[in-house]
């Protein structure tokens, strides 16, 4: 007795999954860039920023390394170590701020009013620190969409850009 193994209603629901797993990290991707800004999100998602949080070079981003180096940018931009930003001033200077250890392309995505808006949860006009980490708490685990590496980030989900092609 021979079996199909394609059948009709079976490649009808191969091409289903597919399209819903597909769907699925657009949606993602799409939840990053409306979260955040487009500059800042194209100024992340870059090899050489992935490069750069991947301290232990294994080509992920763990959650330890992500936390460690938006530590380290929040302590950088805020040079009058009150623990909190204005978002009047977020964007001022933050190349020089944080050129040494980001992207030209990252730092310039930080230089947006709408960011800092959207980072201020309470609208206070302050970005707090607790802000500062729970807003990018909330962007790794919106990349961090494969469930079978929960907590790290791969090249695909850090270069996720809805369609369009891979790193830059």
């Amino acid at each position: 007795m021979s079996m199909k193994l394609w059948t009709p209603r079976g490649i009808v629901t191969l091409a289903s999954v597919v399209v819903a797993s597909l769907s699925l990290n657009a949606v993602a991707d799409d939840a990053v860039a409306s979260f955040s800004t487009g500059g800042y999100a194209a100024g992340l998602r870059t090899k050489d920023m992935m490069n750069r949080i991947d301290t232990d070079a294994d080509g992920t981003i763990s959650r330890a390394e992500w936390d460690a180096f938006n530590q380290k940018v929040f302590a950088a931009l805020d040079t009058h170590k009150r623990g909190k930003l204005n978002t009047a001033i977020f964007a001022s200077r933050t190349d020089l701020r944080i050129g040494s250890f980001a992207t030209g392309g990252y730092a310039n995505g930080l230089r947006s009013a709408e960011l800092a808006h959207k980072i201020d949860a309470d609208g206070d006009g302050w970005i707090s620190h607790d802000e500062w980490m729970a807003y990018q708490s909330r962007l790794f685990d919106l990349m961090n969409t494969n469930s079978a590496n929960k907590g790290v980030l791969t090249a695909q989900e850090m270069f996720a850009t809805g369609g369009a092609s891979g790193p830059q």
